[in-house]
C-alpha cells in the first residue's frame, strides 16, 4: 500500500518518524509531505525519513496564512501525483490531500483549541485519533487511545535512554541543568496567545542560574543571551529529548516539550495563556498525576521553580511518577502502523466500526469529556494538594 504522511512541525516529525521506518520496512510505499518551519527539516534529515517540500513557514504571527493558498495547491498537486491509499496528519492539509487523491484520512491530534482546523477537516476525515484525555467530541468517527502522541516517540518500547548527552552539552558528569523554551507563538492556533514577557524571560533565567547551569531554547531567537548568565542549546534538535531526560527542570511557556518532559520523568513547569479552566485535557491529566505544573501567574511560576531546584530528591519522584503513569499506556506507534494495514477496511461513508478491534483503540463514546471527570483535585508528586 502506499501512504502519504504530514509533518507540519517538528514535533510531527518525531510523531510519525517510526511508523514511516516501520511501514518501510513491510514493503509498504511512504511519503512525507513536510512544512519547512523550525527545525522540521533539520530533523527529517538526521532520521533518513523521505519526504518532500510543500512550503514553508517562518516564526512571525499570521506567516502561515499568507503562505496557505500556495501550501493548498502544492499539496493537491503532489497528492494527485503520488495517489495514497491512505493519509494521515493533523488539520486541514492532510484532509485536503485525502479529499482530492479520494483516499481515507486519519488525523492524529491532542489540541481541543483548534476550533478552525476541526471545522475545515471534518467533512473529510474517517477517522481521529486522539487521547484518551482528550476534552472534545469530534463525532461519530472520533476513537481514543490510552496516552499521548508524544508516545509514539518517548514509549519505553521506542526510546532508548540517552548516553552522551552531557558531554555534547559541555557538562561534567554530575553538573545539574534546567532547560528554558521560550515559544514564538508564530502558529495559527497560537494567535491572540501568549507567553513569558522579555522581562520576565530575563528574571527567569537569572533565577534559575544561582542555582543550575541555564540552557535556553528560544524559538523565535529573539532574547539576547549574551547578556544572560544563560546558554543557548546549541546541539542538534534530534538531542533535546535526550537532554530534556537528563534535566533537573524544564521551564516553558509552549506545550509539546512539557509532554516531552513529564514523559521522560523529568520536573516541568508550564506557562503561558492557554493555561486556565479551558485548558487542554492533556496539560490537566499530566498536573493530576504529578507530573507537570500548570502556573499562569508568573511568581508562582518562580517560587516552584525554585523549590524544585532546591529539593534533592524532585528527579527520583518524577521518574517514579513517571514509570507508574505510563506503566498502561500503548506505544502510538505500534496503533498507527495497525490502523495503516487496516485503512482498506474505513468506507467511503467514513464508517471506521473496524478500528475499534485494534489493540489500544476504543470508540469515543458520544459526549464522554475527557480527564477531568476522573478526579476533582490535582496531586502534587510531593504529595500536595493545590
Amino acid at each position: 500500500m502506499k501512504y502519504l504522511f504530514f509533518t507540519n512541525t517538528p514535533a510531527q516529525v518525531h510523531q510519525y518518524r517510526h511508523a514511516v521506518a516501520e511501514l518501510d520496512a513491510r514493503g509498504h510505499d511512504v511519503l512525507v509531505l513536510a512544512r519547512d518551519y523550525g527545525c522540521t527539516e533539520a530533523l527529517l534529515d538526521y532520521h533518513d525519513v523521505p519526504y518532500g517540500l510543500y512550503g514553508r513557514c517562518d516564526t512571525e504571527k499570521f506567516s502561515l496564512f499568507r503562505e496557505l493558498p500556495k501550501h493548498y495547491a502544492r499539496i493537491a498537486a503532489k497528492a494527485v501525483r503520488y495517489r495514497p491509499d491512505c493519509v494521515f496528519g493533523r488539520g486541514s492539509y492532510a484532509a485536503l490531500a485525502g479529499a482530492v487523491a479520494r483516499a481515507p484520512v486519519v488525523l492524529v491530534d491532542d489540541s481541543e483549541t483548534t476550533d478552525l482546523d476541526h471545522a475545515l477537516s471534518k467533512p473529510f476525515t474517517d477517522a481521529f485519533l486522539t487521547p484518551h484525555t482528550f476534552e472534545k467530541d469530534l463525532g461519530a468517527n472520533h476513537y481514543e487511545f490510552r496516552g499521548f502522541k508524544e508516545l509514539a516517540y518517548l514509549h519505553p518500547d521506542v526510546y532508548d535512554p540517552p548516553t552522551g548527552i552531557r558531554e555534547e552539552l559541555g557538562l561534567g558528569a554530575d553538573e545539574a541543568y534546567a532547560i528554558v523554551r521560550f515559544n514564538a507563538f508564530g502558529s495559527h492556533h497560537d494567535v491572540g496567545r501568549e507567553g513569558f514577557t522579555p522581562e520576565k524571560r530575563r528574571r527567569l533565567v537569572e533565577a534559575l542560574a544561582e542555582r543550575v547551569t541555564v540552557f535556553v531554547s528560544d524559538e523565535g531567537g529573539e532574547m539576547d543571551l549574551s547578556e544572560t548568565p544563560a546558554r543557548a542549546f546549541d546541539c542538534h534538535p534530534a538531542l533535546l529529548h535526550d537532554a530534556l531526560a537528563e534535566a533537573s527542570l524544564l521551564v516553558a511557556d509552549t506545550q509539546t516539550m512539557v509532554t516531552e518532559a513529564a514523559l521522560l520523568g523529568t520536573p516541568a513547569i508550564r506557562s503561558n495563556s492557554f493555561v486556565g479552566d479551558d485548558d487542554m485535557g492533556n496539560f490537566v491529566a499530566l498536573e493530576r498525576h504529578g507530573l507537570v505544573y500548570n502556573l499562569r501567574a508568573f511568581d508562582a511560576v518562580l517560587d516552584a521553580a525554585t523549590d524544585l531546584l532546591d529539593d534533592d530528591r524532585a528527579t527520583d519522584r518524577w521518574e517514579n511518577t513517571r514509570d507508574d503513569f505510563v506503566a498502561d499506556k500503548v506505544n502510538l506507534t505500534a496503533v498507527v502502523v495497525a490502523v495503516a494495514e487496516r485503512a482498506h477496511e474505513l468506507d467511503a461513508n467514513g464508517h471506521a466500526e473496524a478500528l475499534s478491534r485494534i489493540d489500544g483503540i476504543a470508540r469515543r463514546k458520544p459526549g464522554r469529556t475527557g480527564g477531568r471527570t476522573l478526579a476533582t483535585e490535582t496531586v502534587r508528586s510531593d504529595g500536595g494538594r493545590r
